[in-house]
């Protein structure tokens, strides 16, 4: 595959947001007045963007007022502490000076709330990597549904075989098979699991595996 476009996914897979997440997320059910939940669960919560993530974080018996309650709680919590523990993955960085120097265009397509994620890239400084950061409201629907991935596709010139999204979950699978790109899947992120249901056409371990994976053919 000659890779022209790489559309990233950000929690799990550029960024280990996992201890941010979960401490927002129990004190989103403390304000509700719930006991805590384990991290692993609130892990496996995340990937369907902040509304389902609090739905599925709150009792059953929560009504829709509830939750909407806890949304706006959870919000304004995370914005103030979304950066409190949270680092990319280590080799990330290196690995987008690879690929931005061997002119392969990057984005950000992620279920996160667009405003956060665009936060979050430049408060880790790389946010001059990417040609462009889009989150889950940045279109009507969220992945895996392609149009987000379709919309980075046309704004870059690439052809579906001349894109790769990675992410760490099988709905980034998902939203590449929708759109005809390819799928990169990373071992280390919250949801590999996933990937059974769903298989990528590659697993890679590290994103620096990734560049080595893809550049020496790119050049060829």
């Amino acid at each position: 595959m000659r890779i022209e476009l790489l559309v990233f996914d950000l929690d799990g897979t550029l960024i280990d947001s996992k201890l941010d997440l979960a401490l927002a997320v129990n004190a989103t059910r403390a304000d509700a007045g719930l006991p805590p939940l384990a991290d692993q669960t609130i892990f496996s919560y995340v990937g369907d963007g902040a509304p389902t993530l609090i739905r599925r974080a709150l009792d059953e018996s929560a009504s829709p007022e509830q939750v909407e309650r806890s949304l706006a709680f959870f919000l304004a919590y995370y914005r103030q502490h979304m950066l409190d523990h949270t680092r990319l993955y280590q080799g990330v960085a290196e690995a987008l000076d690879r690929f931005h120097a061997a002119g392969v265009a990057m984005a950000v397509l992620t279920n996160k709330p667009v405003r956060f994620s665009r936060d979050v890239i430049r408060g880790l400084g790389v946010e001059d990597r990417f040609q462009r950061i889009y989150g889950g409201n940045s279109f009507p629907t969220k992945k895996p549904d392609p149009v987000g991935l379709r919309a980075v596709m046309t704004e870059s010139g690439a052809r579906p075989d001349q894109t790769l999204v990675v992410g760490d979950s099988g709905v980034d699978v998902e939203t590449a098979r929708h759109a005809g790109a390819w799928a990169c899947g990373v071992s280390y992120g919250f949801q590999p699991e996933t990937f059974v249901q769903h298989p990528p056409d590659l697993v890679v371990s590290s994103l620096g595996e990734l560049a080595d994976r893809i550049l020496p053919g790119r050049a060829a």
